[in-house]
């Protein structure tokens, strides 16, 4: 009779605890929820994040709000997302950076990429290109390489985050060898305006960033590191083009949420995001600056996710780069 009983009560308390779960689905959203970008306004991240949470908020019915918390490649703001309340009110726009790359680069994180969130879905992906200050005497990537061989340690180049440096350490060995001199930057416009000041001879850096400056003259673009040629700027060629067969790099984001966020809340997400990725609306501002918008169901991004890690972990022991 005792066995019967607390039977009895475990299937209702389990009975309880679904019908609390469907009903904080229904609910989901009924306040503001924030969007952590842990990387600097201006930045390709920061563009995605806030051209997507504007159209969240019509679908969602409630504002989504973002917050930028940048620092160590995006660490910092991943780490301060992990440790949010698991109720769905709190997701980061995670990136190539944060989730696949800063675990081969960094020793110590304050997250793991793969327990501390619940992935919600991919949102968009886009190439970086291949810029130098106009007053470096190249015109192509080939010129680029001679130069750079011919003047070993002389260049400078800039890159604003752990995956941009490993695309470079990815190119460096295709290109059997370039020895330039590697300046980090916490972001973009840092970046972009030491390559305009001379300080920097070198950038590669996702399109939508850097993209003003080519299309104004104050920068010379010598490659784009997708696997097809920009409609944008078709007149630029592909690294692979360029005389570097299988160098297709792309900056991602994708977003996500702290792990333990119920099921059905990360569902009702995904279905909302892929509302508005699907849109001709998104489709065109994505259009504006190279990026493609990626409906995916959340498993699709899991292994996407799992398919990055495996790569850059790759390049990473390659080129010799140790967690620091």
């Amino acid at each position: 009779m005792r066995l019967l009983k607390r039977f009895s009560r475990s299937i209702i308390y389990t009975v309880l605890l679904c019908c609390a779960t469907v009903s904080q689905a229904q609910d989901f959203p009924n306040r503001p929820i924030r969007m952590i970008v842990p990387f600097p306004p201006g930045g390709v991240t920061d563009i995605v994040a806030r051209t997507l949470a504007a159209k969240l908020s019509d679908v969602l019915g409630q504002q989504v709000i973002c917050e930028n918390r940048s620092g160590a490649s995006g660490a910092i703001g991943a780490e301060a997302a992990a440790r949010s309340p698991a109720d769905g009110y709190t997701w980061v726009m995670g990136n190539i950076s944060t989730l696949a790359i800063n675990q081969w680069t960094m020793a110590k994180l304050g997250y793991d990429p793969n327990q501390s969130f619940e992935p919600l879905g991919m949102v968009a992906v886009q190439p970086l290109l291949v810029v130098v200050n106009p007053a470096l005497p190249v015109h192509s990537l080939a010129e680029l390489v001679t130069y750079a061989k011919e003047h070993p340690g002389k260049l400078n180049y800039g890159t604003a985050g752990t995956s941009i440096h490993l695309a470079v350490e990815l190119f460096s060995t295709l290109a059997g060898g370039v020895r330039m001199n590697h300046i980090p930057y916490k972001g973009s416009s840092p970046a972009i305006t030491d390559l305009l000041g001379g300080q920097i001879e070198v950038l590669f850096d996702p399109f939508s960033s850097i993209y003003p400056q080519v299309v104004s003259g104050k920068v010379r673009a010598l490659a784009i590191t997708s696997e097809q040629r920009s409609k944008l700027v078709p007149a630029i060629p592909t690294v692979i083009e360029s005389g570097y067969p299988g160098y297709d790099v792309s900056s991602w984001q994708g977003l996500l949420a702290p792990a333990g966020t119920p099921k059905d809340i990360v569902n009702k997400i995904n279905l909302a995001m892929n509302q508005v990725l699907a849109t001709q609306e998104i489709k065109d501002k994505f259009a504006q600056y190279n990026a493609v918008p990626t409906p995916w169901t959340t498993a699709m991004f899991v292994q996407y996710i799992a398919r990055e890690q495996k790569r850059w972990g790759e390049v990473a022991r390659e080129a010799g780069v140790k967690p620091e």
